[in-house]
């Protein structure tokens, strides 16, 4: 009888791994992440299919079009009025083709009228964040990966729990997995308040652990909105005894806004199911600045890996020179072919990493990458602690990119990302002034230092590179 049983569970298994490895061999794109996932179901009876199955599967496409489905049409946001195609300034003409790409594989339009502010670690976004909420008559709208119950969590909650106390509509998505980082947790400390709290695809057995919701967007009464890499916490202060975290944040005013406030209402629908739309939350927003803006929100259930592209096709309409700062670098054969041929046609690619990361083995695997690009031309430099979640870029001091997202795998493929496009000289030139100080106060990474790490370093940083997908 034992025979019996220990024949049928074999069968099973075997099944479970072919149907597993099947799955992978038709589904994945990638011919190495196929590979891998087939190898694992294959080699590791039922862990391996289990793995696959809770990481290695992206459900949240049709989940999305299922949501679609179930609520009816695709929501209707208002338009702009007299929305029409916006001509790039003489001097930015050569940006053409990107702008092209963008309209492409974004819906947003590119937007004119709009101001950015660079805000600089918690003591410059904090203030001026909180002085938004304390100051809204309509509605406030905030999602962030990670909320900590610290004295900064605490000093949001307080404000949040005050402008739903005077009757504003207040409305807050934390990611499930980044609300985890801190006890208590936000959710527990607006327990009890009129703010309407939720979740973003909220943990459990068979659940999403890998497909996060990684944008940080405020916006406030549909006027004046945040974004960029800071998420809320005491970490971002800098100015106090053993700081953590350097970042930079944005303020943004001007008719962009609203594509901001689109992108929070549509994680609010995924999260709640409901629809919200009308003047209340998109009012007639005036012409505050110079810049053209573009949002660009992009995630796993989106048909086309739009920052990837914009960043590939920044990098090829590259002239003069490139700034990239970031604290993740894990890139993929693409954009290291991409930053390679841009260092050869004569372009000046700048890499700002961090020296010290608070996720040594994302590291470890980045370190893998930098000797091919040292080869050939891209300068890369380490700054000094504390760590450095700063992310940008910068082409030809014309344009820019900015956001939540890194340049790696997760932000990339993995994760609900949220960025900005930037067609502005002035705006750009603050950037480049940035990654010029940080570039002064850095060391530079020779290939020397690459190539002559010890064996067991390189035994190390060979194994995190092959992780690399999922860090």
């Amino acid at each position: 009888m034992d025979h019996v049983l220990n024949g049928v569970l074999i069968c099973l298994l075997s099944l479970l791994a072919l149907l597993s490895a099947g799955h992978a061999l038709i589904n994945k794109r990638d011919p190495r992440s196929a590979l891998g996932w087939i190898l694992t179901c294959l080699a590791i009876p039922l862990f391996g299919p289990l793995f696959y199955w809770g990481m290695g599967v992206n459900r949240i496409y049709s989940r999305a079009k299922r949501w679609h489905r179930e609520a009816g049409e695709i929501p209707h946001w208002p338009e702009r009025a007299n929305a029409v195609t916006v001509p790039l300034p003489a001097d930015l003409a050569y940006l053409k083709e990107l702008r092209r790409l963008s309209d492409r594989v974004v819906s947003a339009h590119l937007i004119p009228g709009n101001s950015i502010t660079p805000l600089e670690n918690g003591e410059e976004a904090y203030p001026a964040m909180l002085a938004a909420i304390n100051g809204a008559t309509s509605s406030v709208h905030l999602c962030t990966y990670i909320f900590d119950g610290d004295r900064t969590g605490r000093e949001f909650t307080e404000a949040l729990r005050k402008a739903a106390g005077r009757g504003v509509e207040v409305r807050v998505i934390v990611d499930s997995l980044g609300e985890k980082y801190s006890r208590p947790t936000a959710k527990r400390l607006l327990k009890g308040s009129r703010v309407q709290f939720r979740s973003f695809l909220p943990l459990r057995p068979g659940g999403y652990l890998n497909l996060r919701n990684h944008r940080k967007i405020l916006v406030v009464d549909g006027r004046i909105a945040f974004t960029g890499g800071m998420n809320i916490g005491d970490r971002h202060l800098v100015k106090r005894d053993n700081p953590q975290v350097m970042d930079l944040h944005f303020k943004v005013v001007g008719p962009a806004v609203a594509d901001l406030q689109r992108t929070f209402l549509e994680d609010w629908r995924f999260a709640k199911g409901e629809h919200l739309t009308g003047l209340r939350y998109f009012p007639e927003l005036p012409v505050l600045g110079s810049a053209l803006v573009r949002a660009v929100s992009d995630g796993p259930d989106k048909d086309f890996r739009k920052l990837n592209w914009i960043v590939l096709g920044a990098i090829s309409c590259a002239r003069r020179r490139v700034l990239i700062v970031t604290p993740y670098f894990i890139p993929d054969r693409p954009l290291i072919s991409a930053l390679v041929t841009a260092a050869l046609r004569g372009v000046a690619i700048t890499l700002v990493l961090p020296g010290k990361n608070n996720l040594p083995f994302v590291q470890w695997a980045s370190c893998t990458y930098l000797w091919e690009l040292q080869q050939n031309g891209v300068r890369i430099f380490s700054q000094p602690p504390p760590f450095v979640h700063t992310k940008f870029m910068v082409v030809d001091g014309s344009w820019s990119l900015i956001g939540s997202a890194n340049l790696d795998p997760r932000s990339l493929r993995l994760n609900f990302e949220f960025n900005l496009e930037v067609y502005d000289r002035n705006f750009a030139h603050q950037l480049e002034a940035r990654g010029a100080q940080a570039v002064a106060a850095s060391r530079e990474i020779t290939q020397a230092e690459v190539d002559g790490r010890p064996l067991p370093v390189k035994l190390r940083d060979g194994v995190a590179k092959l992780f690399s997908p999922y860090l």
